[in-house]
Order: structure tokens, then C-alpha cells, then sequence
């Protein structure tokens, strides 16, 4: 009876001294937070919160701040997801702003496993999903705290599973937090429709408000209540609470302070971007003449002395006309020079439906035209035979200086930076018999039959510029 009285006796010192720990340990996540949105997202009791608008909101911050509101329990895991690995680890990423936060509170990095433990044991994990079977890595586990960063990078089924995942036992109510930048053809325009006006723009005074869902075969079912959905349901449908709340970049001081010239990066991108990332709308999409406009160029009768860098870039096309395909993509090669100032001058398009042979004599005649100060680009389509072709390509011009690119990115993600250059007349076009072909492709991307002359229009643009894109300010 003694033994067990001084084990109860210690038992109890111990949870005090345990309990006394977990009480010193905590912080007020709160006051680090800045005024506005940030500490609105950051004190919402709301189950899933999702956090979008424009860029530089201080949103990926805020879901950093989100982790240390539990870190000193024990028993409290987290995990932050972004699409892929890569975009974790990039300088300005999670992992590197991470590092700025979390060894104030004697956090311990293991950039391997991409993953934080805390004295208290609490552990907050960097992930990736970058495939849809990425998801059933996380089979079995219950996860009290899920983050994803940009959310409209993953679909709409790994954010649900995921869901099922957000379970907790550690005395702490499990949820879910997200941030977004504004994408109209996404699945997440349709969860924050309730927020958003008729134009695209957030209703201020519905920034933060806790709505209730239920998904029913893939439907959500929306109320202002969690009685209002039992009533419908029933009480086995388990209704979650939800919330979005709004940011624009004026609302993160911090960055206006540290970064002013942040805005004029934004201000600098395509008429599309620009919008979403900027000015925070969730209907603008790309259509004919978002990217390029004719009015945008100046014509130039003789190309212009003194430029610095000059490229002939290739896109070169693997089927001819033939009675199954009447219509099928061009070869083409664009020239473009580059002059110190900052301007650039379009000076020649080559285009060829042909075959093989009358492709290879086209480039060949091409390359002697331009003469050696011309560096030659070709695209590298992925996988054996695009090696193959590209090793052909390189021997075909021996002799003349020859670069191969592979293109990992979307078209429309290529083209932004020269659309962005266009809209700002930085970019002047040799008046020739080629230039009513050349626009007429260019209005009509992202819509057109052809994007061909497209990809060679950014391809030389983007090598010019050799990778220092204004989307990097992203």
C-alpha cells in the first residue's frame, strides 16, 4: 500500500513538473503575427482555412507561424506540403524561411529528411506529393496539423484524402490550413466562391467567415450552420468548418519596407499574371490577346546597330502535311538580337512544313545566312529518341556554336516573360512578309490552332535572358 502511495505521489510530481514544462514553453504565436489578415488566418478557430490572394501576402510565413502555436507538446506533428520536393529546398522557399524561424526556439533541422524536432519531441515534417499515388505514402498516418502551400498546385483528390489523414491524439484539435494565389480554372475557385464578388475580387466583409460543408458523391453542400447540414444529413455526416481569408500584398508592411521595388516586379509581369498576383482576381483567365498584342510592338525598317547577343532558336516540327493530319505544326526558326539597353529586335522567322531532309537543308542554309556570331538553339523533346535527334541536330551544324534546351515548363509559363517584355514595347520586330503570320499566332495564344511561333518567340527571349525570368520574384 506504501509502494503504491509513493508511486501515485510520484506519478503526480511528475505530470505537475510535465505540465509545468508544456505551460513555460508555449508562446503567443498571435503577437508575431502582423495586423490584418495574417492574424486573422493565424486565430481562426476554423477546422480547414484557406489563405489567397496576391502574391506576397505573407501567406507562406503565416503557415510557418502555424506549426509553433503546438510545438511544445509532445505529442503534436505537423506536416507542409508544396508539389515537389524542388520547390521546398528553392532559395526563398519554405525550408530556407523555415530556418529564420525555427532555431529561435531551439528547433533541430534535419535537411534530409526535410524536417524539424523540437526539444518537446513535436516534429514538423516538409513533404512533397508530386503524383497522384504520392498520396498513399501517407496511408495510416494521423497527422494533427496538414499544410499545404499553394494549394492550387495539387488536385482536388489529394487535398480530400489527405483530409481523412488529419486526425490527432494529442489533445490538440487536428486542422488543416492552405494558402493560395488566385487560379479561375482550379477546383479551389469553386471552395472559396462564397467569398468572392461577381468581378473575381474578394467581398472584404466575408474575409474570415466560418461557413460549414458536406460532401456528398462529390458535391459540397454549403451552410452558415453545422445544425443546418445535420438537419439535412443527419449526424453522420459530419459536417467540417471552413473559412478563406483574403490578402493582397499591401497587407504584409514587412515586405513593403524591406522589398518596395516587390510591386514594380509584379507590375512587370504578363497582363494575366499580373492580375491574379497582383491585383488578387479570381476570374481572369487567358484568352486571345492576353499575351500579345500587335499595338504593343514598334517596327523597325533596318535592324538597329550595336547589339550584344544574337540567337537563332529552333522548334522543329515531327510530322508533314499528310492525309490524316491536313494542318499539323510548323518547323520554325526565329532569330532575335539583344542590345544593351535592355531592348530586344525580332529580325527573322524561317518556317518549313517539309520533309526531314528539306528541314535539315533549311537549318544548314539557315545557319550560313546568320554566320558564326549566332548561337543555334534546338529543343530536346524528352526520352531516347529526343536525345537521338538532338545528337543529329548538333553534328548537322558542326562547326557552328550549338546549344540544346529540354523544356520542362508549361507553354503558357514560357511565354509570360516575353509577354511581359512585349506589353511594355521592350521588344521590336524588323518590319518583313513574316509579320502578319508572326501576330497572327501570337493574338491568338493560348487559344489558337498553332503555338509554334510562340515557342520559338520565348525560347529565344528566355535563352537571352539565360534564366533570370521575372517569375523568379515569385
Amino acid at each position: 500500500m506504501l509502494a503504491e502511495l509513493i508511486y501515485l505521489s510520484q506519478h503526480k510530481q511528475k505530470k505537475e513538473i510535465e505540465y509545468n514544462e508544456y505551460e513555460r514553453n508555449k508562446i503567443d504565436v498571435l503577437s508575431l503575427a502582423q495586423p490584418g489578415p495574417q492574424y486573422q488566418f493565424l486565430s481562426t478557430q476554423a477546422e480547414i482555412a484557406f489563405y489567397g490572394g496576391a502574391a506576397g501576402g505573407g501567406k507562406s510565413y503565416a503557415l510557418l507561424l502555424e506549426h509553433l502555436k503546438n510545438f511544445h507538446n509532445p505529442k503534436f506533428r505537423g506536416v507542409i506540403f508544396r508539389r515537389n520536393s524542388t520547390q521546398v529546398r528553392n532559395p526563398g522557399g519554405l525550408w530556407h524561411e523555415s530556418m529564420a524561424i525555427y532555431k529561435s526556439y531551439k528547433g533541430h533541422p534535419r535537411e534530409a529528411f526535410l524536417e524539424w524536432i523540437f526539444p518537446s519531441k513535436s516534429t514538423l515534417k516538409f513533404a512533397h506529393l508530386e503524383h497522384e499515388k504520392s498520396i498513399y505514402d501517407w496511408q495510416g498516418s494521423q497527422i494533427p496539423f496538414i499544410g499545404f502551400d499553394e494549394l492550387t498546385h495539387f488536385s482536388e483528390t489529394q487535398f480530400t484524402y489527405m483530409l481523412s489523414r488529419n486526425r490527432s491524439t494529442s489533445g490538440v484539435k487536428p486542422r488543416i490550413r492552405a494558402t493560395c494565389n488566385p487560379d479561375v480554372n482550379s477546383w479551389v475557385r469553386e471552395w472559396v466562391d462564397w467569398y468572392i464578388d461577381a468581378n473575381g475580387f474578394a467581398i472584404p466583409e466575408r474575409s474570415g467567415v466560418i461557413r460549414w460543408f458536406v460532401r456528398k458523391d462529390g458535391i459540397l453542400h454549403w451552410a452558415n450552420s453545422r445544425d443546418e447540414l445535420i438537419q439535412k444529413f443527419g449526424e453522420e455526416a459530419q459536417p467540417k468548418s471552413f473559412t478563406f481569408i483574403s490578402a493582397k500584398i499591401t497587407d504584409n508592411k514587412i515586405l513593403m519596407e524591406k522589398d518596395p521595388a516587390y510591386i514594380a516586379n509584379l507590375q512587370a509581369l504578363s497582363r494575366v499574371e499580373r492580375e491574379r498576383l497582383l491585383g488578387a482576381n479570381w476570374n481572369v483567365k487567358a484568352v486571345a490577346g492576353s499575351y500579345f498584342q500587335e499595338q504593343w510592338f514598334e517596327f523597325v525598317e533596318t535592324i538597329p546597330h550595336g547589339w550584344t547577343q544574337s540567337v537563332r532558336y529552333w522548334d522543329r516540327a515531327a510530322t508533314q502535311v499528310n492525309e490524316e493530319n491536313k494542318d499539323p505544326d510548323w518547323t520554325r526558326g526565329l532569330k532575335m538580337l539583344k542590345y544593351p539597353n535592355g531592348t530586344y529586335v525580332v529580325c527573322d522567322l524561317r518556317s518549313i512544313r517539309g520533309t526531314p531532309l528539306e528541314v535539315e537543308r533549311l537549318i544548314k542554309n539557315t545557319a550560313s545566312y546568320d554566320g558564326y556570331d549566332t548561337i543555334i538553339y534546338g529543343e530536346e523533346d524528352p526520352g531516347a529518341a529526343g536525345k537521338a535527334d538532338i545528337g543529329n541536330f548538333t553534328r548537322m551544324l558542326a562547326g557552328y556554336y550549338v546549344r540544346t534546351v529540354r523544356n520542362t515548363k508549361d507553354k503558357e509559363t514560357r511565354a509570360k516573360p516575353v509577354s511581359a517584355q512585349s506589353e511594355f514595347g521592350n521588344i521590336k520586330i524588323l518590319r518583313a512578309a513574316w509579320n502578319k503570320e508572326f501576330f497572327n499566332e501570337l493574338e491568338n495564344f493560348p487559344v489558337g490552332a498553332h503555338d509554334d511561333i510562340v515557342d520559338v518567340y520565348s525560347g529565344a527571349f528566355n535563352v537571352l535572358c539565360e534564366g533570370q525570368s521575372i517569375l523568379n520574384v515569385l
